[in-house]
């Protein structure tokens, strides 16, 4: 009888929440305008510590939109910015230092942004961004290695989302960012894993 009743249980369970559809195939994402699904977006730094490990920070609360066209990546365009003031490394004497005047100076440049100026289609899901990022009061260009993770609706919020995760290394002294090279890197990989939502 109790084997019976899991069973119904978990028969009732999954009847009622079937799992996501979620598409890896380009193809069949829709063209449109985007914006940024802030509590699933993440972006993390990287840099060497001393030389004997690598340490990572976060920063969240991201926001921005993107315009795509699938059939025509040249035409799409991707504009994010990043509160600074959101960076976490789960130490908060560290994270106090990080947006200080001494680090990335959240008082006086409250913002990174990223705005794409050429998308260029690498591989089946990849492609390269290309763009200007602004960070402590400097702009360069930098290009991210953007790879397709999945499409379809959200199986919490219903609205239509796309996925993205992309890479690009930076010298944070090219911004300015001096304190304590070399003891801590120079060299700053940057990981985003980004989720999208359409428009209404």
């Amino acid at each position: 009888m109790k084997r019976h009743f899991a069973a119904l249980a978990a028969a009732f369970l999954f009847a009622a929440a079937p799992p996501p559809a979620v598409s890896t195939n380009p193809a069949t994402v829709q063209a449109g305008t985007y914006k940024v699904e802030s509590s699933h977006t993440r972006v993390q730094f990287t840099v060497s510590h001393l030389g004997f490990t690598d340490w990572w920070g976060d920063f969240s609360g991201v926001t921005g939109m993107l315009n795509l066209d699938p059939a025509r990546p040249a035409a799409s365009r991707v504009d994010i910015a990043i509160p600074v003031a959101s960076v976490s490394t789960t130490n908060a004497t560290l994270d106090g230092e990080l947006r200080s005047a001494d680090w990335f100076d959240a008082g006086r440049y409250p913002s990174i942004r990223f705005v794409s100026t050429r998308i260029v289609r690498t591989g089946p899901t990849k492609a390269a961004i290309s763009g200007k990022l602004s960070f402590h009061g400097v702009t360069r260009p930098v290009t991210l290695d953007a790879r397709f993770v999945g499409s379809g609706p959200n199986p919490m919020t219903k609205a239509y989302t796309i996925g993205f995760n992309a890479t690009t290394t930076i010298r944070r002294s090219d911004y300015g960012v001096k304190m304590d090279i070399p003891l801590v890197g120079d060299e700053t990989i940057i990981r985003i894993s980004a989720a999208f939502e359409k428009a209404s």
